[in-house]
């Protein structure tokens, strides 16, 4: 194959109660359909509440299952909880394993590798880290085996939480600690890609659209397929909107293409809120 075309979608946070959500993965979904990429990828939030909402995740997944291409996913942590950090209050909820299972059940694999184009492609959980959980150990095993069976290749990881805002030793704050893999975990893992030529680390979790390269990496977020949050519960950083990535991977080397679908729209988080009530 000379040329792979992934389309990656985000932070799609799908439940029944939401018609606008799902209004904007449906928009999303006839992009996709009129496009025909080799691959979807979706970085994390497939479904609004995994961890108190069964119902969530299959919902999700259904709508994932009528796109007319293959899909491979990885999850966030409304999907199966978040990771706990060394500063900042506890995550509500934290991972456990029953989520992450039942993510898997229901949705697939939440961490997978395979070639294409001349690359390797690596999908990892960034929940786990710094938990504690027994799968912890085991998916920096498997990685280790992934990234020494390389042999080359350029690399492109896709994950659920931005590696960090700038800088690899980016300071964590209290405000801050939950949007970016956690040290001593965020240290490890760029120790670990540094023994191949990554190139790519596609994310989500933010719900800003930002792009930019430190070194020889490109780092890509995607906004949210479904929402933005407004600056008065999340500062700037880059360009709030709604939409997702297309990417063109050939030998040695890829194209980035940010787009919005036709009729997507900018749904803020308050209209959600005011759907849910005293939920959240």
């Amino acid at each position: 194959m000379s040329e792979f075309r992934l389309t990656q979608i985000s932070d799609t946070h799908l439940g029944r109660r939401f018609p606008g959500l799902i209004a904007n993965f449906h928009r999303v979904s006839e992009h996709i359909d009129a496009d025909r990429p080799d691959l979807v990828v979706n970085t994390g939030d497939v479904s609004f509440d995994g961890p108190t909402s069964r119902d969530d995740v299959a919902f999700a997944k259904s709508l994932h299952a009528a796109l007319p291409v293959a899909c491979r996913y990885i999850p966030g942590n409304h999907d199966i909880g978040d990771n706990p950090t060394a500063l900042g209050p506890a995550p509500k909820p934290p991972i456990a394993e029953a989520h992450r299972r039942q993510f898997c059940d229901i949705i697939g694999e939440d961490h997978w590798s395979f070639e294409a184009a001349g690359w390797r492609f690596i999908g990892i959980n960034s929940l786990v880290m710094n938990s504690g959980l027994a799968f912890e150990a085991e998916q920096f095993d498997w990685l280790t085996s992934e990234i020494s069976r390389v042999n080359g290749r350029p690399v492109a990881l896709f994950i659920h939480k931005p590696l960090f805002l700038n800088l690899p030793d980016d300071a964590e704050t209290p405000e801050t600690s939950i949007r970016y893999v956690p040290q001593p975990a965020r240290a490890r893992l760029i120790e670990m890609f540094g023994r191949v030529d990554l190139r790519l680390i596609a994310s989500g979790h933010v719900h800003q659209r930002r792009d930019f390269t430190f070194r020889h990496v490109r780092h890509v977020w995607a906004p949210s397929a479904g929402f933005s949050i407004n600056d008065a519960r999340q500062d700037r950083i880059a360009i709030k909107e709604t939409g997702l990535v297309e990417y063109r991977f050939a030998p040695d080397n890829f194209e980035v293409r940010h787009v919005r679908a036709a009729g997507q729209v900018d749904i803020d988080i308050e209209e959600l809120f005011a759907q849910m009530g005293g939920e959240h």
